[in-house]
């Protein structure tokens, strides 16, 4: 595979002094001092911490080994079965000193049983679960520990291509690192099929495995994201590193501390993007903008009178450029929030407010038995029904045959036609859940796990 380096450039320090003051490296110092961004890294290095995680799965032998004939003639024990521990690394930031809250990747901790945290002075604290979200690859922990450190938040709404950022984090296990890049590219999205909402700021600062979770800041020391997930060939870096806008991950963090889960409101619509060709059509000359091609029935878009046919243009104040504008903003939205819509139906301009509904949820916070399962409410054909739009590999659910694309016909032995049908139903106390799920013309019933 090609390996690439990067080395970067040395300026004369005449030319470092004559730079605005929003671009200079920060260092202190006369002038005979080297640039340098150690004053900043001492104040910011102390609020990101190392995360090891240990999951404990049973690892069960080939069919063969569990064949009773098989084990009677090699005389193997009737219990094939043996358990091994998985251990993963990663990083984490302290959002809030006196609260111990510290954010990381949900990918990072999806199935551990054990999570510790590791402070920069040295000490190892054990952490608790607040929440997480696979949808954005959030999650909240807390800590109880002394002396904490928290960053400063930027705006990371005002950040360029181009602006100077640093990566810090625990890259391959070997402990705090440091790297620095600029702003390759902003507003990412269909980078990766696993995540639901993509927003990233792309950085060629180096991001490796076990820099998952850890601290994107500027050259002020403020957090303007967390790193995410790396574009590679080879599992390293290659210059192509994402993060989570901090704007982003506020909002999801915010949720997950106060409700544990995130409560995603939607407006239940479908769209598709508006084009030279749509907007002529229209009768238009802007292409921003997205063309409304569904409304669910009884949906909050319904309620308000949004019909297939118009162009949405802002949410709140917030311009639509796209589909993908569109899907973060709602995404962001908690359930029940009321919201302004301004459309165009034809040559006019028509202002619409809705409140947003629970119309897809993430099956962790239903039942753990359906981890890795995210739910929709759907309607075909003037039939309201629940799909499974998203199965995780790895999880009890998938291993048991669940697919996306699956229709949720019950619960427990009882009809559902919605998520709000399946939050009603669940039950959260009981060990097992029965699934009744559809594909295609077949139906049949899964227990979980």
């Amino acid at each position: 595979m090609p390996s690439l380096s990067r080395i970067a450039p040395v300026l004369p320090l005449a030319a470092i002094l004559a730079l605005p003051a929003w671009a200079a490296f920060p260092w202190e110092g006369n002038e005979d001092s080297l640039p340098s961004l150690a004053p900043m890294l001492e104040k910011t290095v102390p609020a990101v911490v190392n995360i090891s995680t240990a999951h404990e799965e049973v690892v069960r032998t080939g069919p063969l080994f569990r064949d009773p004939f098989f084990q009677h003639f090699f005389g193997l024990p009737g219990q094939q079965t043996r358990k091994r521990v998985r251990r993963g690394l990663g990083t984490g930031v302290i959002l809030d000193a006196e609260k111990g809250h510290v954010v990381t990747n949900h990918h990072l901790i999806a199935r551990a049983d054990d999570i510790t945290v590791a402070l920069s002075d040295g000490r190892e604290v054990k952490a608790e679960l607040i929440g997480s979200d696979s949808e954005t690859d959030v999650a909240m922990l807390r800590i109880k520990a002394e002396d904490l450190t928290s960053l400063p938040f930027a705006d990371s709404e005002q950040l360029r291509v181009g602006d100077f950022v640093v990566a810090i984090g625990n890259p391959f296990g070997l402990g705090q690192t440091v790297t620095s890049g600029i702003v390759s590219a902003l507003g990412r999205s269909g980078v990766f099929d696993n995540y639901g909402y993509e927003d990233f700021i792309q950085t060629d600062a180096s991001i490796n495995p076990g820099n998952s979770g850890g601290a994107l800041v500027n050259l002020r020391g403020e957090l303007v994201g967390i790193n995410t997930a790396i574009l590679s060939r080879s599992g390293g870096n290659i210059g192509i590193g994402f993060a989570i806008p901090i704007h982003m991950v506020l909002q999801v963090a915010n949720q997950l501390t106060e409700f544990g889960q995130v409560q995603r409101g939607q407006l239940g619509v479908q769209a598709q993007a508006m084009t030279p060709e749509l907007a002529e059509a229209f009768g238009l000359k802007q292409t921003e903008g997205v063309v409304i091609t569904e409304v669910v029935e009884g949906s909050p878009a319904d309620q308000a009178g949004i019909v297939p046919g118009d162009i949405l243009v802002r949410i709140d104040g917030e311009e639509i450029r796209d589909v993908k504008d569109m899907r973060n903003v709602l995404g962001l939205l908690r359930a029940g929030r009321e919201v302004e819509i301004e459309l165009l139906r034809g040559r006019e301009t028509v202002t619409v407010r809705a409140a947003t509904a629970t119309l897809r949820i993430d099956g962790a916070n239903l039942h753990s038995a359906m981890t890795g399962l995210t739910l929709s409410t759907q309607r075909d054909a003037g039939t309201t029904f629940v799909e499974i739009v998203k199965a995780e590999p790895g999880y009890p659910a998938t291993q048991a045959g669940i697919r996306a694309g699956d229709r949720l016909r019950s619960v427990n032995r009882r009809p559902v036609k919605s998520v709000e049908d399946v939050r009603a139903t669940i039950d959260r106390d009981s060990a097992k859940v029965l699934l009744q799920v559809q594909r295609g013309t077949r139906n049949q019933f899964i227990l979980l796990p």
